[in-house]
């Protein structure tokens, strides 16, 4: 709901406060209170400022919207009375806004967006550390159609200094199963065998935490057969372990391979560093 008394001040230098704000507000009519909003970690201070006449709050939005404050455009809108709970949006349709400019604000993005539908979240996304834009962004949408004309329509158009790209965000995948629980279940020997290549004859061994070497590997398979090659990873705790085939094929692991059949090549297992971007991230 919007407060016709109150007005909000954006994108506000460091520098500025309440005295300042009073001092160049009370010019244009007699304000009721001033309170500044300074948020250390992240996003730039804002303040709000009530006065006691609607018509003063309409003239200061008119006056001051854009002009420089030591050094920066503010952006003065009406403040409004926000819920007493937030907003569940993960049903809503989220776009991704990349290419930012650092100077681009969550106002900026949600005006530029705001032609396409009605949104119910905007955000740009900073640094906790710096406050300063990562250079992207999100705008949520009740509605798919409209989502789906601003990543089209959007897309390449310039915001800022820059031209911005669009996509559909998408949630970051949720995280894996703890190790315990993943243990909770032990494959049965058939199923290893079922899963194997006949040919294989190099292990692959993870999860070692730490005391990873050559040689425990090497103390650790050695009772099953000749070795071939050990290959040990410490920092990322794998390894692996190539046996010759009479070694690596005891027990049932599969039919013996041919005579004179070399071990096939190690390959590393792919990446498992897991995912990269602020609680959302593009397809």
């Amino acid at each position: 709901l919007r407060n016709e008394l109150t007005s909000t001040l954006g994108n506000l230098s460091r520098d500025v406060t309440e005295v300042l704000i009073l001092q160049l507000f009370s010019q244009i009519g007699p304000c009721k209170s001033c309170k500044m909003i300074t948020e250390h970690t992240s996003n730039d201070p804002y303040c709000f400022v009530e006065f006691y006449e609607h018509r003063d709050a309409a003239a200061a939005l008119a006056a001051m919207n854009g002009r420089k404050i030591l050094g920066k455009e503010v952006k003065v809108n009406w403040a409004t009375t926000p819920s007493s709970q937030k907003k569940d949006t993960s049903n809503h349709f989220h776009v991704f806004v990349g290419d930012l400019s650092p100077e681009i604000t969550t106002e900026d993005i949600k005006s530029a967006f705001a032609p396409f539908g009605k949104i119910s979240d905007a955000r740009v996304v900073k640094d906790m550390a710096t406050g300063k834009s990562k250079g992207y962004g999100f705008v949520s949408f009740y509605n798919k159609l409209d989502a789906e004309n601003a990543i089209v329509h959007m897309g390449g158009q310039w915001l800022g200094g820059r031209q911005i790209r669009t996509n559909w965000a998408t949630r970051k995948p949720p995280a894996p199963k703890s190790t315990q629980e993943n243990n909770t279940k032990q494959l049965r020997f058939e199923d290893v065998v079922n899963q194997s290549s006949p040919k294989n004859c190099t292990v692959y061994c993870g999860g070692i935490a730490s005391g990873l070497t050559d040689q425990l590997m090497r103390q650790t398979f050695s009772p099953f057969g000749q070795i071939m090659e050990i290959r040990v990873f410490p920092e990322k705790g794998y390894s692996f372990v190539s046996q010759s085939p009479s070694a690596a094929w005891m027990g049932g692991f599969g039919a013996q391979p041919p005579q004179g059949q070399a071990p096939p090549p190690v390959i590393p297992p792919p990446n498992q560093a897991g995912y990269g971007m602020a609680s959302y991230q593009t397809q």
